[in-house]
This record gives structure tokens, C-alpha cells and sequence, in this order.
């Protein structure tokens, strides 16, 4: 059954139609449900267009006056939530504009001149966005903080570093979190390119193809602290890319936080038993009494395909566009919330849980005794001081390795007579380079896992990105 349209003409559209939009139409069309989380930036807009339209000589300075006392009568009922917000206006900017009428009468209607709902709600989103770029960037550097603390409280304490989650060599827990800290750090860089790029005004592009008022772009891109007006109208209008690369940028970060938050399920398991989560952020088992579960990590890594779902989303609707405005671009909000959202919340717990968590620094250090960590130090030992090459190096340390597990003993408990067997050569020096202890204390290469390195990356990391 078809849905009959409304009789009564729509206020926004005009005398170009005799009927309304049917209730699907509305359903369909209304953006304010979600979009009224613009109300701030859309009146900081209409502010600045206001001012310039009366700096410009275009609408009188008491109907600037007029309407700028309104939109700040309008903020104040929406912040105190006394503003009722109404689908039939389809969107915030209507709603705004038409409580403005009702406040200060046909003066309101002098508001729109020369600009459109296309570039007023670009501006909008790269306001809002720019906000929310900048609240991310606050909570990273909490985070950043929060490993750089645990990293120099651990600057010693040693643990099993993986490849294929297999123990590979000894690392220290230090320089294992500052990893995360290097991966923030650039996934703040990419923010912060993104923020520089949107940081274009539109407003003043109107519909597509700018005006003909004698209207001042660079004042009102001015006083909304952008750094000029876009250049093009066309590309005003209808570029996204802004929306683009923070999701983009939006989506490593939450990878990142899954990776970290994996490691936490991880290590919080019996079978690893490295870390204890703090009870905020742990649950317990409807049924299994024991049970200490870590659902704000799990949470963390599954929260991550909201984000990339949000970019593939837009980057979908995007992809099919021609010039300029499309009413699809609507349809750029909702994942853009949800993703800034999920990111801010996500960000928020991982400090609470890094800031929280206990470290079980004597399990680590055994378990860094587990798998032949040190197997890579003899061989580079016999590169080093008996001048082997590397390849026969590594052979003879593979010949050790399987006679400690014929032996069922790591590589620094096999007497000397078995490793003399293997090379007669061999004398007990070895056993000093099979030490968890020397091996992490000679991994002094720049960027290594030595404890006097990772205090000083430590330190060096709060320069960067603390400073």
C-alpha cells in the first residue's frame, strides 16, 4: 500500500510544490535524528555568515542584531533541553532557522542569503569533525602517558618476544609497550595531517557555484578559525575526503587498539598468566563462579570493524558521484558519529586498563627462559668472537637445540661434554651468553630491547609526544 502524501505544502521547499511528502518520504529524508549533534557548529556558522552579511552591507545591522541575539537564544534552549527538535524540518539547520523565525520573526528569513544547506552542513561537519579529531588526539597522549609510565616501570623486566606467537628471543616488557607507543604516535601524526587538510571553509560556496552577493569568504573562514575558504564551489560542496581520511586514519588506530587489546586477552589467560586486568575493567560468568573475563579488551578488538565498516561505508556511497551535492552524502553522518564515538570510547578504556594492569614479571621472565630464546646470541656469539660465518653459525646452534630437546633441558643446562660433542671448540663461556639477562642487556642497537635503551626511548618518547 502506497503511503499518501501530506496536503499541506513544505515550508522549506517553497510554491514549487502543491503537496507534502508522504510519511515514507519523511522517514526516509529526516537526517535530524542523528544530525542535531551539529546544533553547536551549525550556529557558530550562521553566526559568522550573519556578522559578515552585516560587515558586507547586505542585510541591515539590525537584522544582524537580531538574528544573532536569536541563534543565541536558540543555543541556550537546546543546551538546557528545553528546544524540541521536529522530522518534519528534515534536519537541524531547518530546525534552527525556523525556532529562529519564531523568536525574532521575518528578520530569520534574511539568514540564508547567499548561502545553501550545502555548504552550510559542510562547514558544519568539518567544525564537528575538527572538534572531534582534536578530542581523539587528548586521549591518546593520556594513553601514550599511561605506557610510557608502565614501560619505564619495567624498563628491566624481561619477557618472551614472539614472531608467529612462537617464543622468538628475550625482550624487556618496557620496549615491548613502547611499540604502542610508536604506533599512537603515528596514528596521531595521520590525525593531525587530516585535521591541517579539512581545515578549509565552505561556507560561501552555496548551492555549487558560489553567489553573486558581494560576500567576504575569507571573514567568515576567518572567524571559524579555518585556514582559508575552499578554492573551487563545485568541490566545496560535494568533497568528502575530509570524512575519508579521518575514518581512514580512524580505522589503523582502532587495528592498533585490537592488537594491544588482543595481547591482553592474551596474557590475561592462565595459560600466559602476564598480567591481572583491573576489576573495572574485567566481568565475571553468569554461571562459572572462577571466571575473570577481559570483555573491555574484547570489546576493544571487536569494536575495531565498526570503524573500518564506517570508511568501506562512505567510501561506497562516495565512489558513484557526480559534481556537486548528492542527496546520498547524507548518508556520511551517522558512521562518521559512530566511528568518533567508538574511537573515544575504545581509547578510554585501553588508558584504564594500561593505567590498571599488574604485571606478573617473574611469570614472564620464566617463560622468556621457555623455547630457546637465546639460541640467536650463541650463533651471533660465534659470529662474533670465533668468526664463523653466520649460516654455520646458526647450523651448529640447530645441532644444539635438538640435543637439548632429545635432552629435554633448555640450551644453557646441557653439560659441557654434550656441547663439546656438537664442537669441541666450545668452552663455558657459552653458558654466560645463554643468559636471559646478557642477552637483553646486548641488544644496545638503536632501537633495541636493552634496559638502558628503553629508558632512554622512554624519555625520549615523552619529548615527542608528551612535551
Amino acid at each position: 500500500m502506497t503511503e499518501k502524501p501530506t496536503t499541506h505544502t513544505s515550508s522549506i521547499w517553497g510554491g514549487r510544490f502543491e503537496t507534502g511528502p508522504s510519511a515514507i518520504m519523511e522517514e526516509i529524508n529526516a537526517s535530524v535524528d542523528f544530525d542535531r549533534r551539529l546544533f553547536a557548529h551549525d550556529i557558530a556558522g550562521s553566526k559568522a555568515h550573519c556578522t559578515m552579511l552585516v560587515h558586507q552591507g547586505i542585510i541591515s545591522q539590525a537584522d544582524g542584531d537580531a538574528i544573532l541575539q536569536g541563534l543565541d537564544a536558540v543555543l541556550s534552549e537546546i543546551e538546557s533541553g528545553d528546544f524540541t527538535f521536529r522530522r518534519a524540518l528534515e534536519d537541524v539547520h531547518m530546525n534552527v532557522e525556523s525556532r529562529l523565525a519564531e523568536l525574532i520573526g521575518e528578520a530569520a528569513g534574511r539568514l540564508h542569503t547567499a548561502r545553501s544547506r550545502n555548504d552550510q552542513v559542510a562547514t558544519d561537519l568539518r567544525l564537528w569533525l575538527r572538534d572531534a579529531i582534536d578530542r581523539v588526539d587528548d586521549g591518546l597522549k593520556v594513553l601514550q602517558r599511561a605506557l610510557i609510565d608502565k614501560a619505564e616501570a619495567h624498563a628491566d623486566a624481561i619477557m618472551p618476544g614472539f614472531t608467529h606467537l612462537q617464543a622468538a628471543q628475550p625482550v624487556t616488557l618496557g620496549h615491548h609497550l613502547l611499540a604502542y607507543v610508536e604506533m599512537l604516535g603515528r596514528d596521531r601524526g595521520r590525525l593531525a595531517d587530516a585535521r591541517r587538510r579539512l581545515n578549509e571553509c565552505p561556507l560561501g560556496a552555496a548551492a555549487l557555484a558560489g553567489t553573486a552577493f558581494p560576500i567576504d569568504r575569507r571573514m567568515t573562514s576567518s572567524a571559524l578559525g579555518f585556514t582559508q575558504p575552499c578554492a573551487n564551489s563545485l568541490d566545496a560542496v560535494s568533497d568528502r575526503d575530509f570524512v575519508l581520511e579521518f575514518l581512514s586514519a580512524g580505522s589503523i588506530l582502532a587495528v592498533h587498539l585490537s592488537r594491544l587489546a588482543e595481547e591482553m586477552v592474551l596474557w590475561s589467560s592462565e595459560r600466559f598468566a602476564f598480567l591481572r586486568l583491573p576489576d573495572a575493567f574485567a566481568t565475571g560468568s553468569s554461571i562459572m563462579p572462577q571466571k575473570r573475563n577481559p570483555d573491555a579488551a574484547e570489546l576493544i578488538r571487536a569494536k575495531s570493524g565498526r570503524v573500518v565498516g564506517a570508511l568501506i561505508g562512505i567510501l561506497v556511497v562516495i565512489k558513484g558521484l557526480p559534481l556537486a551535492y548528492a542527496k546520498d552524502m547524507q548518508e556520511d553522518k551517522e558512521p562518521v558519529f559512530d566511528a568518533a564515538d567508538t574511537l573515544d570510547l575504545g581509547v578510554a578504556a585501553m588508558t584504564g586498563m594500561i593505567e590498571g594492569a599488574t604485571f606478573d614479571t617473574d611469570r614472564m621472565y620464566a617463560a622468556a627462559a621457555e623455547g630457546f630464546t637465546t639460541a640467536t646470541d650463541l650463533a651471533d656469539w660465534l659470529v662474533r668472537v670465533r668468526g664463523l660465518p653466520f649460516r654455520q653459525a646458526h647450523h651448529l646452534v640447530g645441532a644444539l637445540v635438538k640435543k637439548a630437546e632429545e635432552l629435554e633441558c633448555p640450551l644453557e643446562a646441557l653439560p659441557l661434554w654434550v656441547l663439546q660433542s656438537v664442537d669441541a671448540s666450545l668452552t663455558e663461556e657459552v653458558y654466560e651468553v645463554l643468559a636471559l639477562g646478557h642477552s637483553v642487556a646486548s641488544r644496545t642497537s638503536e632501537g633495541g630491547t636493552a634496559p638502558a635503551n628503553v629508558r632512554a626511548a622512554a624519555a625520549e618518547a615523552r619529548r615527542r609526544f608528551l612535551d
